[in-house]
């Protein structure tokens, strides 16, 4: 009927080590990317928000759209 005797200051310890590592794993997933990733991703987002202004149609100051002019 005796159990394995438990130091109750290093169990809590030992269980706060482990949080803290679950945190932090957590936080490479989310947050944890190289620098060429983050440039790729930058590139490709400055690639895209080129190719949308390039068919974008502009009006003159002042003009209202044809739907409007009533």
């Amino acid at each position: 009927m005796s159990g394995d005797v438990v130091n109750l200051r290093q169990f809590r310890k030992q269980k706060a080590r482990s949080d803290k590592e679950k945190a932090a794993e957590q936080n490479r997933i989310a947050f944890g990317r190289t620098k060429a990733e983050k440039t790729l991703t930058r590139a490709l987002n400055e690639k895209a928000e080129k190719t949308l202004d390039q068919g974008r149609l502009e009006r003159p100051d002042g003009e209202r759209p044809d739907d409007a002019a009533d």
